[in-house]
């Protein structure tokens, strides 16, 4: 599989570090956004960035370019539909949506890629999940198995708590429609739901912190995602979800009351903007897990975490690093490690999980275990 130009579309503030490490490894690198003036701020005046027109991009893509797509979720069916007019690669941090499937074949007549969940969360959480997998598979026999449980959970937070227990690096509006989205998991190898995410709000110790957390989206998919056939219906509990600081929903409890009411999202986003945003000074944290717990017959027989907890000023961010270094780390893997077309999320062979890995580990992203 041969990748020539690699074409960044959307500079928010969680793309310059990815951005800024491809153009000094010299990687033929064309950025594109909607505000010039935005982006070359925001890339310290490194690099010439075109004006994201989608006519002068579609010009522009040659096959075979790698597209990267930061531009919101709702866009990518449209880029994905350009990528194979043009036969490029496509990949986003963002979540996969079904309705990518019915472009599929024509990813493969095209030998080429369309990769999403490239990011953090959703992205690193895959590579930790599908890395305790295969160490479990390889230590444990299926017949000495009866029971699986899998939480996976991700935050981002003030490195020093605030009084609101919360901070936003930009926009609030995706923060409040992830906690007014319903949820789905497995507790007691049943499928539980809730309307609104934050109905499932419960403590958790991890490392002898305190913490909140509530389920995320519709965990169920992952499940063939990072289990083969024969340990599926052993699963007793499963949980993607988020983290958030001791005290934090009682914070925000107000703000749950108007979600419940049904009030104006922009406007409440508008108001959380302007008291509790990152100041210049100050530094954010990030810390993702997740922990694959088995036993046979009551006794444990496996349990081990994988995590990162990671902090750096917010100038340049722990959230921003972790989720466009992973998809940095994404695309170099593509070049040095030929793959089979299609559309997937993030890569589960272990050769390109471990490759990633290690890439981000060089990174100062650590992946820890306990």
């Amino acid at each position: 599989m041969i990748f020539d130009k690699i074409h960044w579309l959307g500079i928010g503030l969680s793309s310059p570090p990815g951005v800024l490490y491809l153009h000094e490894k010299g990687h033929d690198l064309e950025v594109w956004n909607r505000s010039v003036d935005k982006a070359s701020k925001l890339l310290k005046n490194r690099l010439t960035i075109n004006h994201l027109n989608f006519d002068d991009l579609k010009k522009n893509l040659k096959a075979n370019d790698i597209i990267v797509s930061m531009l919101p979720a709702n866009m990518h069916y449209d880029i994905a539909k350009l990528a194979i007019y043009k036969k490029c690669h496509l990949i986003t941090s963002s979540y996969f949506d079904n309705k990518y499937s019915e472009l599929e074949t024509q990813f493969i007549k095209n030998n080429c890629l369309f990769l999403n969940e490239t990011g953090l969360d959703p992205g690193i959480d895959h590579l930790l999940s599908h890395k305790l997998f295969h160490q479990f598979k390889k230590s444990i026999s299926p017949s000495l198995v009866d029971e699986i449980s899998i939480l996976s959970m991700c935050g981002g937070f003030p490195h020093i708590p605030n009084k609101f227990r919360y901070k936003f690096s930009w926009s609030p509006l995706g923060v409040l429609r992830a906690l007014n989205t319903p949820c789905k998991f497995i507790k007691n190898y049943k499928e539980e739901t809730s309307d609104k995410a934050f109905r499932q709000i419960s403590k958790m110790n991890f490392n002898g912190e305190e913490f909140e957390i509530y389920p995320n989206r519709d965990s169920t998919p992952y499940l063939k995602e990072y289990l083969s056939k024969e340990y599926i219906d052993k699963v007793k509990n499963f949980q993607r979800g988020t983290i958030r600081l001791k005290g934090w929903s009682k914070e925000w409890n107000k703000i749950f009351l108007k979600l419940d009411e049904n009030s104006n999202l922009e406007k409440i986003s508008t108001e959380l903007w302007d008291k509790n945003k990152y100041q210049a000074n100050e530094k954010d944290r990030i810390l993702l897990f997740v922990r694959f717990f088995a036993k046979y017959q009551n006794k444990i027989v496996y349990d081990k975490t994988l995590y990162i907890d990671e902090s750096r000023d917010i100038k340049n961010s722990a959230m921003s690093q972790c989720v466009s270094l992973t998809m940095v780390s994404v695309i170099e893997c593509l070049i040095k490690n030929n793959t089979n077309p299609g559309i997937s999320r993030i890569f589960n062979e272990i050769n390109r999980v471990d490759f990633i890995l290690d890439k981000l580990n060089n990174f100062g992203i650590k992946i820890k275990e306990t």
